[in-house]
């Protein structure tokens, strides 16, 4: 592939408002936070002195000057760093808009001392415990110099560049980690991929790992409300930022310019602590893809039943994070490497989840890849295929625009795994489809049942989650394709999990029918006797949105989809269930 050039448009220029923090303004200096200081009244108080480096230079390879606030327990002992990489602004842990984002999802903000970066380990903790943060304002970003990119592997060196700097101030013992969730998630795949020598751990808490198909293009369609609001409400400075939009339309098939934001998984060796969830529509599939793929040999995965923000600041995981921190940073003989290698949940919705499974893999040992067909004559699934070819269709321009096949289980029975979809299907009156599937789970009699992933649920909660904000409330797991995407790389696929190449187009003649593969987002999920599966397909998205306000992405669709089942076009479900 030729090398392809990135797009860039001018930055939000900065300006007062709710977005920046009350440590925002560049002042340049060094001050002592006294313990007991309290940046302003709902955030909890800091325990120790604090020292404060604020404003600092640092310049990058190429001679561009980044800006960052280092938070160092108070004395001469050298300490371990922490670094918090992200465009949100460094000073934005007191912003109107963070804290209004604790509220949504029912977190008191005095859960944190608000000098934390929007998604990143809180100064308060960790300077008591020996740890010093670094929050950084990437390149273009503020006052920092440079164009703003957005998850590339150009921030990896970045970083790479300030870890290494960090490493040798007279205050650092020379090991450095990372933390935080969503965006200083992502940027960790990066930067461990360029092997900084003094980053001793990562920690990335929820986040992609393939920009193309996790955030702009999923399923090869041109889904980009999220990436929107990234692009225009996220990279504030002087300068330029990449143009997400942009590139997705001027190049809607993988290129360079997609390649180069897929961090080098092989060369992931450092010890790292990776967190999920089943639930996160943005984040699960590429968080699950990038534990899968890392090199490193010593490399642990929580999955969890909730939300990343409660998740990440909740006290009992705030202390197992430090225990990873403690033994890699500072050499603690503290049992670490006695935790299961991951710990899995097990979704019931219905009150009765169990999380912190112990397992060595995912999925874990003792799962069988179990093929339910499709037979759209009865609407069910069957281990069985069915004898007779059949059909169900729906009208993608009318309701209800989506067919529904169930299973009842007998007895109980737990999936854990990677789930796929194989369909034989054919477009009536036109030359695509853009295909939606969901696996819901219904209790004894039909129900659909649902689970808020966060401690606020309630009315406005409800209402925003009726149709869309998935990551707060989960309904199933989906997935999704343009089915002239069809073709498989056969480099990266696996029987468990398809992964489509999204290099070339392959559109639909009259009458043709063809297989499809489609990956589903991992689930936990526990069916109890007389508990049902719903599996749908659609023509739109049953999910809507992942968060609230966001753009819902339109369907290319026309005409009728049809799905052949039975005979020779054996369509199936594949759940990854647990025996014994």
């Amino acid at each position: 592939m030729s090398q392809v050039e990135k797009i860039f448009m001018p930055s939000h220029p900065l300006e007062p408002g709710d977005r920046y923090g009350i440590l925002s303004n560049f002042e340049p200096g060094i001050r002592t936070l006294p313990a007991g200081f309290q940046i302003a009244p709902p955030f909890r108080p800091i325990p120790v002195d604090i020292v404060l480096e604020k404003d600092v230079a640092v310049t990058l390879r190429d001679g561009v000057t980044i800006y960052v606030d280092v938070f160092r327990p108070a004395g001469s002992e050298k300490v371990p760093v922490i670094v918090a990489w992200s465009p949100y602004g460094k000073g934005q842990g007191t912003s109107s808009s963070v804290m209004g984002v604790f509220g949504l999802v029912g977190l008191d903000n005095s859960v944190v001392s608000g000098l934390e970066k929007f998604e990143g380990p809180d100064p308060a903790y960790w300077c008591a415990h020996g740890y010093a943060i670094c929050n950084p304002d990437i390149r273009g970003v503020a006052h920092s110099e440079g164009d703003s990119v957005l998850w590339d592997r150009q921030e990896g060196r970045d970083c790479y560049d300030l870890i290494e700097w960090l490493a040798v101030q007279d205050w650092c013992s020379g090991k450095v980690a990372m933390s935080g969730t969503s965006y200083l998630a992502v940027s960790q795949w990066f930067t461990a991929a360029e092997q900084p020598p003094h980053l001793a751990a990562i920690n990335p808490w929820e986040g992609v790992s393939d920009v193309y198909r996790d955030l702009v293009l999923r399923g090869g369609m041109p889904d980009t409300g999220f990436a929107r609001q990234l692009r225009d409400y996220s990279f504030w400075g002087h300068s330029q930022k990449e143009d997400i939009l942009a590139e997705a339309d001027r190049f809607p098939l993988m290129n360079d310019l997609w390649e180069n934001k897929i961090p080098h998984f092989e060369n992931i060796t450092v010890p790292a602590y990776v967190v999920a969830s089943y639930s996160n529509t943005l984040h699960t599939a590429g968080t699950f893809r990038a534990w899968r793929r890392m090199a490193s040999q010593e490399k642990w995965l929580r999955i969890h039943n909730t939300q990343e923000w409660p998740d990440y600041y909740d006290e009992a995981n705030v202390e197992d994070l430090r225990r990873f921190f403690d033994h890699y940073l500072k050499g603690a003989d503290n049992g670490w490497e006695q935790t299961p290698r991951v710990r899995y949940s097990v979704l019931d919705l219905e009150g009765g989840d169990r999380v912190n499974q112990p397992a060595r893999e995912f999925p874990p040992e003792g799962v069988a890849s179990t093929k339910y067909y499709l037979d759209a004559r009865s609407r069910t699934l069957s281990p069985e295929v069915p004898s007779g070819e059949a059909t169900a269709d729906y009208d993608t321009q009318s309701l209800p625009g989506l067919v529904s096949f169930t299973a009842r289980f007998d007895e109980e029975t737990v999936m854990v795994g990677y789930p796929k979809a194989r369909l034989w299907v054919e477009a009536k009156g036109a030359d695509d489809m853009d295909l939606f599937v969901l696996i819901q789970k219904l209790d004894a009699y039909g129900t659909p049942l649902q689970q808020f992933t966060v401690p606020n649920q309630g009315g406005v909660v409800h209402d925003l989650t009726e149709h869309g904000a998935s990551i707060l409330r989960y309904k199933g797991a989906d997935g999704r394709l343009r089915v002239s995407m069809r073709h498989l790389d056969e480099t990266l696929s696996t029987d468990a999990v398809p992964v489509h190449s999204f290099d070339r187009i392959e559109k639909l003649a009259p009458g043709e029918v063809v297989d499809i593969e489609i990956d589903l987002l991992p689930i936990g999920l526990a069916f109890h006797p007389g508990e049902q599966l719903r599996f749908v397909v659609s023509g739109r998205s049953l999910l809507g949105p992942m968060m609230p306000g966001l753009r819902e992405y339109t369907p290319a669709n026309n005409g009728q989809h049809i799905i052949h089942t039975g005979g020779p076009y054996a369509s199936y479900l594949q759940l990854p269930v647990k025996v014994g």
